[in-house]
């Protein structure tokens, strides 16, 4: 008979030996500091030197010296390119304000011959350097435009702004579908609707000239608009001539103390004719819309200056000199016009 109870009773069988039961190999080699046994392991190289605790890295793959940017082309302000500008708009300032005197109940037309003859010149400048697809149709159908929007704003029965707005979408659709018919023109249709619209628009921008020439106090506020316009845009541009400085832009040949200068001349010359002008007129009326004209001129006069230096750094060839450099006149006092026409329904 077996005992009940084994003779190894009271022992830990985790204390000197492996664990009782069945083996199932031979239990393994025990290691051994020296490692002589099985033969060495293969000694490392030396190690790079570290360098405030950080493991030093092989550069692998040199990092490759980043190119140099291309240096900035700086357009050198030309002064007699400048004063010419400044002449022409001076020039234009007085024509559209002369213009405006000869308007009165009954007798548009004179007002109107000189409107459109400002409107060509501007479908002119604009389609020369913008060029849109299809640039011929574009200007003649802006020329149509300009004539119906200036017969619309005289015929009336009441002057509004609803037969110019008629006017500018037809021209719009008009100048679209010519530019679709022709398959070298559909091509580029899609990045030309900006400027075609911008030709339009501006064209008959300046017609609103002649609806506000027949609101009551609509001819005096078309004097202190546009000759605080006129001033702001040659002063600037005296001033560039003169110290264009700081400038806005490397490419832009234009300087801050012109646009600030401009505006701030233009401004006093408002408020000192409200001062001569009857009622509604004041100075500070004359002030605050002389003001907003003259700022929206000088500013639509310097973004034209932008638009056409990113056309050159965009690798577009220059067109016409005269075309170029008169846009940015005639853009101004086309801004200036409707704005000239919001202040005075606003103020007056």
């Amino acid at each position: 008979m077996y005992p009940s109870t084994s003779p190894e009773t009271g022992r830990d069988p985790w204390s000197d030996g492996p664990r009782p039961g069945p083996s199932y190999g031979p239990p393994p080699a025990p290691r051994s500091g020296s490692g002589a046994d099985d033969g060495e392991r293969p000694e490392r190289g030396p190690r790079r030197a570290r360098r405030g605790g950080e493991p030093a890295r092989r550069p692998d793959v040199e990092v490759a010296a980043e190119p140099d940017e291309e240096p900035v082309a700086r357009v050198e302000v030309r002064r007699p390119l400048a004063l010419a500008v400044a002449g022409f708009s001076a020039l234009l300032g007085v024509g559209l304000v002369l213009g405006a005197q000869t308007s009165g109940p009954g007798h548009r037309l004179p007002f109107a011959i000189v409107i459109v003859g400002v409107q060509l010149l501007f479908v002119l400048a604009w389609a020369m350097a913008m060029r849109p697809p299809a640039m011929l149709l574009v200007a003649l159908v802006s020329a149509g435009v300009a004539v119906v929007a200036d017969v619309a704003a005289v015929r009336s029965d009441v002057a509004g702004l609803a037969p110019l707005g008629y006017a500018a979408a037809g021209g719009f659709i008009l100048a679209v579908l010519g530019q679709l018919v022709r398959r070298v023109d559909r091509v580029r249709v899609t990045d030309s609707l900006g400027s075609t619209l911008l030709i339009v628009v501006g064209v008959v921008a300046f017609g609103t000239l002649i609806v506000l020439s027949r609101i009551p106090a609509g001819t005096q506020a078309i004097t202190v608009c546009l000759t605080a316009s006129g001033v702001a845009l040659t002063v600037a541009r005296l001033t560039d001539a003169v110290a264009p400085w700081p400038r806005l832009a490397p490419q832009v040949p234009r300087g801050a103390a012109g646009v600030v200068g401009g505006a701030m001349l233009g401004t006093l010359v408002s408020a000192v004719l409200g001062s001569y002008l009857v009622t509604p007129f004041t100075p500070t009326r004359a002030a605050v819309i002389g003001l907003v004209a003259a700022v929206v001129a000088v500013l639509a006069d310097l973004a034209v200056g932008y638009a056409e230096a990113g056309r050159l750094m965009a690798g577009e060839q220059p067109t016409m000199w005269v075309a170029r450099h008169m846009q940015g006149p005639l853009g101004g006092f086309a801004l200036a016009a409707p704005a000239a026409y919001a202040m005075c329904m606003l103020f007056l």
